[in-house]
């Protein structure tokens, strides 16, 4: 598969104590690529997550981002992390900020913007995300959905060359999922990197260019949304969706 990869991991290795939650794990995610992480819970997903910009530290092999590797700390660090947004499953706002304060202080601080300009970007990726109207309001007044999509456009405010997901819909309720996904739907038809770790399938099957299913902490297979939806290979993923598609 001949892509430009922005996001390389190679045999990379993670331990908890004893437990080897990531497996000599490679994988290759091109720009303008979605490739959606699923499988059980305990699979080495959100650690898989984690590890790409350095949230979880490695035992060992090699993380590359756009050609560089990422460094253990310091500024260098810092810059890299920048290239790589991230949006969690709770929404991690800051609670005595408003949402345009939000999304403008990491441009501010890191990218060293004017806060004039830094808040005018901030206004318009409220307004991608739908919420243009709620920029001088507190997180605590805004429905989780809407802390979820604030979220977005906060990490979006870096301009990063990909948007890694960790769960970002698993702590909403269930009228509040779709209004996410859509704004994730609508950044992957506008060429964004993202990885997406998610329960959400009908996401994977209409979003994502690759579904990386893990189990045990390790990658099982690696294929199209139909193929691995219509023809999963492994007995694991074929009992893995039999559980989850007949809910």
């Amino acid at each position: 598969m001949a892509v430009d990869p922005l996001i390389e991991l190679r045999d990379v290795n993670k331990y908890y104590g004893t437990l080897h939650v990531l497996q000599n794990i490679t994988l290759t995610v091109g720009r303008g690529e979605v490739v959606v992480v699923i499988g059980p819970s305990g699979s080495g997903k959100s650690t898989l997550c984690r590890a790409i910009n350095r949230l979880e530290i490695i035992e060992s092999g090699r993380i590359i981002i756009d050609g560089q590797e990422l460094p253990d700390e310091g500024k260098a660090l810092a810059g890299l992390r920048a290239d790589v947004g991230m949006v969690f499953q709770s929404f991690n706002l800051f609670a005595h900020k408003t949402v345009l304060e939000n999304v403008s202080l990491a441009p501010v601080k890191v990218r060293k913007r004017v806060k004039g300009d830094a808040d005018r970007r901030s206004r318009e990726l409220l307004d991608r995300v739908g919420l243009a109207d709620q920029a001088e309001k507190y997180p605590a007044q805004l429905s989780g959905g809407q802390q979820q999509r604030v979220a977005i456009a906060r990490a979006l405010a870096m301009d990063p060359k990909a948007l890694l997901f960790d769960e970002p819909t698993s702590a909403l309720d269930p009228d509040m999922i779709n209004e996410v996904l859509e704004v994730m739907r609508q950044l992957a038809r506008e060429g964004m990197t993202m990885v997406v770790v998610t329960h959400e399938m009908g996401f994977a099957r209409s979003a994502a260019n690759r579904v990386v299913f893990m189990s045990d902490g390790r990658i099982v297979e690696d294929r199209t949304p139909d193929d691995f939806f219509t023809a999963p290979r492994s007995e694991r993923a074929k009992d893995f969706l039999s559980k989850i598609l007949t809910h």
